[in-house]
């Protein structure tokens, strides 16, 4: 492997293991999820506007206008994204709400023979099929066990479906670089989030201490900020299979926080359908060579 690429897998790395912390600063931070959605955009995009000023990609103005109306609607769903997903954080354990949200490669799956005309193969449906029984099980469906959490289940199946359909999205953008179109859209998620915040509650602070606004500090800037800027900094680097597959650090993170810092149990089913959602999210992304 290239020294480059090692760099590039690196930081690949680093961004997949602060993503899979932020549900255990989801569970000390206490704000509403709109509020908290809008501090981390708010936040990520400005610290993210920096390396987009300095970029030296030519025609950063021009790409921006031609994919202006994707970032907008990318931006807006990221948003509304973030709050289901916190929501869920809310509803159901830290691990249930990962793997609810780790849903979202089914549902591309699922999706991409009507928006990319891609062609579903076998491989593709088996492990469509796999995804959805380990959802199942994680869910208590089969058990009977769903109610206490369904409605956390919903709002992680919920932001996962709008992530898929950012990732859609942002499949149809041309000619512009990560690091230009980040900060427009996670600004554009901080936009959307405003008007809901502004309805429901505001900008209540009142059960925060300062060890709450120094997280909330570090959602902003780690979380969004630098693991984004890690995260694209890598991609054009890497294979598009290895960013894929070295993406599920993400859960295994938190599903090992989750265990170890809260003390969450899933269960021998829960495990299993871990087990089928996250192997057949990799599965699905491992090219067989002939």
């Amino acid at each position: 492997m290239k020294k480059n690429s090692k760099s590039a897998l690196a930081m690949l790395i680093a961004s997949m293991a602060i993503f899979g912390t932020i549900g255990i600063f989801r569970r000390y931070i206490p704000v509403s999820s709109s509020l908290l959605a809008f501090l981390r955009g708010a936040i990520g995009a400005a610290v993210l506007a920096v390396p987009a000023v300095c970029s030296k990609s030519k025609g950063k103005r021009s790409s921006i206008k031609k994919n202006l109306p994707l970032l907008l609607v990318s931006g807006a769903l990221i948003g509304i994204n973030w709050i289901l997903l916190f929501e869920a954080y809310n509803y159901t354990t830290v691990s249930t709400a990962t793997l609810c949200y780790y849903m979202a490669p089914v549902f591309i799956i699922a999706a991409s023979p009507l928006v990319l005309g891609e062609r579903l193969r076998a491989k593709k449906i088996i492990c469509l099929v796999c995804a959805v029984i380990g959802m199942g099980l994680v869910s208590g469906v089969f058990s009977g066990t769903a109610r206490a959490s369904l409605r956390g289940v919903l709002f992680g199946l919920g932001a996962a479906a709008l992530y898929a359909s950012v990732i859609l999205l942002n499949k149809k953008l041309k000619n512009i670089s990560g690091v230009v179109r980040t900060p427009v859209q996670i600004g554009m998620a901080a936009v959307t989030v405003l008007p809901y915040v502004l309805l429901t509650g505001g900008f209540d602070f009142s059960g925060c201490r300062k060890e709450s606004f120094l997280m909330i500090l570090l959602v902003g800037v780690v979380h969004t900020g630098v693991a984004y800027l890690l995260y694209f900094g890598s991609l054009p680097h890497l294979s598009a299979q290895t960013a894929a597959i070295f993406s599920y650090i993400d859960p295994v993170v938190a599903l090992l926080l989750s265990a170890v810092v809260l003390h969450e149990n899933l269960g021998l089913a829960g495990l299993a359908g871990a087990v089928l959602i996250l192997g057949a999210a990799v599965v699905s992304e491992v090219k067989i060579k002939n």
